[in-house]
């Protein structure tokens, strides 16, 4: 969730005031009202269905009512307790008030890097809800889009910044989704990054590179980005012996760099 967070009278604002506080709450509001119509919507099908087999939708007819009462109630899905919850229906139903919530806020380059005490108030209310908050003056990365890389750098390392707003953005979306990044080279030449939840063995991680990969996985050949970086190539990695050998339980790490023996 995007929330504005600087001032400036050049810009309208829906509300004399700037308050993040109070455009969270609509934005909110909107998202029960939107979720609030797909259970209805669910609730009038599973209804219909259960006149003619009430025992097979008892247990969906149950849930959907609480869910509907909890929504009117002005309280979120992703409030409702693990046992309260059916996840199948949950996951047809894919409501709004449901997903994991990354937010945003956007404040005035003045404010930059700790974002200000409008920026203070969305930290507040993403802290009750276990969420993280990005500060990113959009403006201002806009402008740097069209500067040369260490130009911008520079420039944001003078307002306390090291990366640009798309990684701190990038990062943060990884953290909340719990995903993680390998890598794979081809000859030495050619590298590609790819995405993985955290938790995942090596086996699964061949897999999202093809699924050949992973039926007939025999073994990863593991270095970590920062070795293989302070080493400056893999034939030193090898001479260090910091290549290491890993089979099927071997968890994948951020920022592994893995070669793949598999059978075709």
């Amino acid at each position: 969730m995007v929330v504005r967070c600087f001032r400036d009278p050049q810009i309208p604002h829906v509300t004399a005031e700037v308050n993040p506080r109070d455009d969270i709450e609509v934005v909110d509001l909107e998202l029960l009202l939107a979720d609030l119509a797909a259970v209805e919507r669910r609730l009038q099908k599973v209804r219909s269905a259960a006149k003619a087999r009430p025992k097979d939708y008892a247990a969906e007819l149950s849930f959907l009512e609480e869910l509907h009462h909890h929504l009117e109630a002005g309280q979120k899905v992703s409030d409702l307790t693990a046992a309260d919850k059916q996840v199948e229906v949950l996951k047809e139903l894919n409501l709004l008030t449901a997903k994991p919530r990354l937010y945003v806020a956007n404040v005035g380059e003045e404010d930059l890097p700790g974002g200000g005490e409008l920026a203070a108030v969305v930290a507040a209310a993403a802290a009750v809800e276990g969420a993280e908050v990005v500060p990113i003056c959009a403006q201002l990365e806009m402008e740097l889009a069209d500067w040369p890389p260490e130009e911008a750098a520079a420039y944001r390392a003078e307002t306390g910044l090291r990366e640009s707003g798309l990684e701190r953005l990038v990062k943060a979306g990884y953290r909340l989704l719990n995903l993680i990044t390998f890598f794979t080279t081809t000859g030495g030449k050619e590298v590609r990054a790819w995405t993985l939840l955290k938790g995942a063995l090596a086996p699964q991680a061949a897999g999202e590179v093809h699924t050949d990969m992973e039926r007939g996985f025999i073994r990863a050949e593991v270095v970590s980005y920062q070795d293989l970086m302070a080493s400056g190539s893999f034939s030193t990695v090898r001479e260090r012996g910091l290549l290491r050998l890993e089979g099927k339980e071997y968890v994948v790490r951020d920022g592994d760099v893995i070669h793949f023996r598999f059978s075709p």
